[in-house]
């Protein structure tokens, strides 16, 4: 049994614990909410973008770009996005999972890009090559999402991969994320746009100088965007992730703390009656 000085330690080290987890949890308390609302305001954008494309190509007499082609997949690639710090329940441990699986399921000559370092270490000792890793919250999303974008359409225009999947999260509420995939490149749609030649209405926009000039100019920075949305889905839901995890570590450091100040409390009064009662005794042993 724990003495009453070890209990009082264990109560000691609870309480500073629970000061850093709750101090954790009002820094992404704070921060989630700047996150979800950049990350709601570029939901719109994202999909207008994608409606953009699709009119465009309305407007092109042959939908053909380097970044729609679709080719024989003999190098799949796997874009992770994680958080760069843990403390997040299973937040990044979930993605890593899904990356996990589903490089295992397109091949052993899958190639990895990663952006969080969380992701980079937890695949660093995989069987895929690594490509490219980038930090997640360093430097703004944009310019993060620009270098991303033109690294992966390279490698993908150069023939290094065939193929991207992206997977990240996608914030849902604070309670729920959930790690989704998505066809990054060829660009996600390319069957969809390429059926649209010749068999759906012409856009009634004219373009400047062409619907094809525009379509070459508006793909990749339809990629880029993706990629910057991706970004603030997966940092909304890092927040969230982290201020439930450290609303459960608080709660339960609580519960600890109530539990071993009973046990301290009862084994203080168990001294405190023996000592009486060795006092009783010897006071007794002096009268006899």
């Amino acid at each position: 049994m724990a003495t009453l000085r070890q209990l009082r330690d264990r109560v000691k080290s609870l309480k500073n614990t629970q000061q850093i987890t709750r101090a954790m949890k009002m820094v992404a308390g704070a921060r989630i909410r700047r996150a979800e609302l950049a990350m709601r305001a570029a939901r719109p954008y994202s999909a207008a973008i994608g409606e953009m494309l699709r009119e465009v190509s309305r407007g092109a007499s042959s939908v053909d770009h380097p970044l729609l082609r679709d080719r024989p997949v003999t190098t799949p690639a796997v874009l992770l996005m994680t958080a760069d710090k843990g403390l997040a329940g299973a937040f990044n441990a979930n993605l890593a999972r899904a990356a996990q699986n589903l490089a295992d399921t397109s091949g052993a000559r899958t190639v990895l890009y990663t952006v969080g370092t969380k992701g980079a270490v937890m695949l660093r000792r995989s069987r895929y090559r690594s490509a490219a890793s980038w930090p997640l919250g360093a430097g703004p999303f944009v310019e993060r999402a620009r270098e991303i974008s033109r690294r992966v359409s390279s490698d993908f225009l150069a023939g290094s991969i065939d193929a991207m999947t992206l997977v990240s999260s996608r914030f849902v509420s604070t309670i729920v994320q959930r790690p989704t995939t998505q066809r990054l490149l060829p660009v996600n749609g390319a069957a969809e746009l390429a059926s649209l030649d010749g068999t759906a209405p012409r856009s009634p926009f004219e373009f400047e100088p062409d619907a094809r000039a525009v379509l070459a100019s508006l793909l990749p920075k339809y990629l880029e965007f993706t990629i910057f949305a991706a970004l603030l889905e997966t940092q909304a839901s890092e927040f969230a992730a982290r201020l439930l995890a450290m609303s459960n570590a608080t709660d339960n450091a609580g519960k600890l703390i109530d539990d071993l100040t009973l046990v301290m409390n009862k084994t203080r009064q168990a001294a405190i009656t023996k000592e009486i009662l060795e006092i009783v005794g010897g006071a007794e042993a002096q009268r006899t």
